[in-house]
């Protein structure tokens, strides 16, 4: 579903992401860890098409995002570090308004199922944005991925400045799209989401896919070693 073919991007002389091959299947959960400047947004920023490749490729479902951009774009939902919803408008506007700018359109009742689907209270669903959480907010992203039935989701840090309880909720909404068949992929330096939640586990450094793991096969313990190891 995700596909990158020695994907690169330079900004002049500094080569931010170095010839990343890499790929996401329908079911998985695929974690980049990594310092700041690792190459983790940069990477999710290609597959959206946000910025243009110095080489390679990005795919989205067979589709080259930089020859059919709103092709490729039929098939992701991103949730960004900080969701971007009005603040004027409820959970319920937002999630009528993008599932309609997606083309789709729902009864009232399908839109309260996604909603609810999601974790987000019942009496919050007609409250202004701006009064929610960062969970809250997180929760409205993810039901607008579902009401788009997106095939692949991008995740750039979802989990920073969540509290354990939120950020729990989150993980196991990931794990519920992911038994539907969705492809994840997410950047965050949360070693212990990342292991729970994760199929596999990618670590970036200066710009470089330098190892990958299956999340099942390594410990709490050994991810943290071989992360710091890698690190120095």
């Amino acid at each position: 579903m995700l596909e990158a073919n020695d994907l690169s991007k330079n900004y002049g002389t500094h080569e931010a992401l170095k010839a990343l091959n890499l790929t996401v299947n329908g079911g998985e959960i695929y974690c980049l860890l990594g310092a700041n400047g690792a190459g983790k947004t940069t990477t999710i920023n290609l597959f959206l098409n946000f910025i243009s490749p110095s080489g390679g490729t990005a795919r989205v479902n067979g589709i080259d995002v930089t020859e059919d951009p709103r092709g490729s774009k039929r098939y992701l939902a991103y949730i960004p570090e900080q969701v971007m919803l009005y603040g004027n408008l409820s959970g319920r506007e937002n999630l009528v308004y993008f599932a309609r700018l997606g083309g789709n359109r729902y009864s009232d009742d399908e839109y309260t199922a996604f909603l609810r689907r999601c974790g987000l209270q019942a009496d919050a669903m007609d409250k202004p944005v701006k009064t929610y959480s960062k969970g809250m907010r997180q929760k409205v992203g993810v039901a607008i991925a579902l009401a788009k039935q997106a095939k692949a989701l991008l995740l750039d840090e979802p989990t920073s400045g969540l509290d354990p309880k939120a950020s729990n909720e989150f993980s196991a909404l990931l794990l519920e799209l992911q038994a539907d068949g969705v492809a994840i992929l997410m950047a965050t330096h949360d070693l212990f989401r990342a292991k729970e939640t994760g199929t596999r586990i990618g670590i970036m450094r200066e710009g470089v896919l330098v190892r990958e793991l299956d999340a099942g096969e390594v410990s709490h313990v050994d991810l943290e070693r071989i992360y710091l190891e890698h690190m120095h």
